[in-house]
C-alpha cells in the first residue's frame, strides 16, 4: 500500500522532463480518472505515449507539459 508521503514524493519526482510517468501517474498528475485518460488516448487528444511493455504505456513529463500548454486557454 502506498502511503500519502510516498505518493507525494512520486508526484514531486515528475518534474524531470525526461522521466517517464506510468499511465496511472499521468492521470493523477492531471487530476482526471483513468477512464478519461484512456478516452483521451483513444481519441488522439492526449500527449505522445510511450509503449513501456506489451501492456503498459507511459508519458514523458516534458511531453505532458507541452500537451498541458497546448490546452491552456487565455482568460
Amino acid at each position: 500500500m502506498t502511503t500519502p508521503q510516498q505518493k507525494r514524493n512520486e508526484l514531486a519526482r515528475a518534474l524531470d522532463d525526461d522521466r517517464v510517468m506510468t499511465f496511472r501517474t499521468w492521470c493523477e498528475v492531471n487530476d482526471f480518472s483513468e477512464a478519461t485518460g484512456r478516452r483521451l488516448r483513444r481519441d488522439g487528444k492526449g500527449p505522445t505515449f510511450i509503449q513501456l511493455s506489451d501492456r503498459r504505456v507511459g508519458v514523458r513529463v516534458g511531453d505532458n507539459r507541452r500537451w498541458q500548454q497546448s490546452r491552456a486557454q487565455l482568460a
